[in-house]
C-alpha cells in the first residue's frame, strides 16, 4: 500500500520578528532563513519519515532543483514531479517569539498542475492506494475524481481554507484532516464535539480529524470518537506541526488501523517539530517519538 501525495512544494522565506506586521508598518526582522516548504512538500517529508512509501506529485520551476534533491534524500518518488519555467511557490512567514506564524503564500507552479498532470501521477496507483491533497495546487476537484474513480482512499487537508472547498466533491473524501478555523468554515460549528456531529451528517461514510494545537486532536468516524492530548513542550515554531502530524497520523493509521495509536503517534511528532524552527526542517525523525514525555497539556 502506497500513498501519492499531489501538493505543493514551495521555497519559505521566514523572518524572526518581535510582532507580526501591522497596516503601514515596516519592521526590522531580527533574523532571516531559507527553508524547504509548502504543505505538500512537508507532508511528503513526514510521511516518509514516519515510514511510509511515499510518492510525490507537482511542479517546480528551475530555482527549486535543490527541493527535488531534498525529497529524493528523504527516500520520495518524486518521478511525477516536473520542472517549467514558472517561478516556484514560495512563503513569506513571519514567527513571533511565542512561536506562533503568520504566513503569505505565493501559489507559482503549484498552480499549473494540469489534468494530465494528474490522470499521469495517478497512471501510478491500484485501488486501495491513498491519496492525499491540500489546497495548495490546482486541479484539486479533478484528482478526488479521478481517484475515487481507481477506488482509491482520499485524505483532504483543505489548507488554506477557501470557499472554492465547498463545491469540490466532498463526498469522495474518505479522510479530512481540519484545524480548528477549517473546521469552522466547512461546518459553521466551533465546539469539537459539534463539528464532529455536523461532519457526521454532511460526510457520514468519511472521518474527520480534528487538530486543535496545544489541545491536541480529536478524531471522529461514524461509531467512535478519540481524543489525544497534546504533549507538553516548549514552542519555538509551530510552522509544519500540522503537516509532521498527518504524516505521522496517515501512516500509523494505514500500517494499524487503529486511530488511537495513529492520533498518539502524530500528536508526539507535531510536539516535537514545534520546538524546532523551520518546516521540512524540523520534521522528526520516527525513533525521535520515542524521546517526548507523556506528561500532556
Amino acid at each position: 500500500m502506497r500513498i501519492l501525495n499531489i501538493g505543493s512544494i514551495n521555497i519559505d522565506h521566514v523572518y524572526e520578528v518581535n510582532h507580526f506586521v501591522r497596516p503601514g508598518e515596516t519592521l526590522n526582522g531580527l533574523s532571516y532563513h531559507i527553508f524547504a516548504g509548502g504543505k505538500g512538500f512537508n507532508q511528503s517529508v513526514a510521511l516518509t519519515r514516519a515510514g511510509a512509501a511515499t510518492l510525490h506529485a507537482g511542479k517546480v520551476g528551475k530555482d527549486a532543483i535543490w527541493l527535488l534533491n531534498r525529497l529524493e534524500i528523504e527516500g520520495v518518488d518524486i518521478s511525477h514531479v516536473a520542472v517549467c519555467e514558472a517561478a516556484t511557490g514560495h512563503a513569506i512567514i513571519q514567527v513571533v517569539p511565542s512561536g506562533e506564524n503568520a504566513i503569505v503564500l505565493y501559489g507559482g507552479t503549484n498552480q499549473l498542475i494540469s489534468e494530465t498532470d494528474v490522470i499521469s501521477a495517478l497512471s501510478s496507483c491500484v485501488a486501495g492506494d491513498f491519496l492525499l491533497l491540500q489546497n495548495e495546487i490546482s486541479s484539486v476537484a479533478l484528482a478526488m475524481e479521478k481517484a475515487h474513480e481507481k477506488g482509491m482512499r482520499i485524505v483532504f487537508n483543505p489548507a488554506p481554507m477557501a470557499k472554492d472547498v465547498r463545491h469540490y466533491p466532498l463526498e469522495f473524501v474518505d479522510i479530512f484532516v481540519l484545524n480548528e478555523i477549517e473546521a469552522e468554515e466547512l461546518t459553521g460549528k466551533s465546539q469539537p464535539a459539534d463539528v464532529g456531529a455536523r461532519m457526521r451528517e454532511l460526510f457520514p461514510n468519511a472521518v474527520t480529524v480534528l487538530t486543535q494545537g496545544n489541545k491536541g486532536a480529536t478524531y471522529f468516524d461514524a461509531d467512535s470518537t478519540h481524543h489525544q492530548s497534546a504533549f507538553l513542550v516548549d514552542v519555538v515554531d509551530t510552522t509544519a506541526a500540522g503537516d509532521s502530524f498527518i504524516g505521522y497520523f496517515i501512516t500509523v493509521l494505514m500500517q494499524t488501523g487503529d486511530p488511537a495509536k495513529a492520533l498518539a503517534m502524530g500528536c508526539r511528532a507535531a510536539a516535537i517539530c514545534v520546538t524546532r524552527a523551520g518546516a521540512a526542517d524540523s520534521i522528526p525523525l520516527a525513533h525521535e517519538l520515542e524521546t517526548v514525555s507523556d506528561i500532556t497539556t
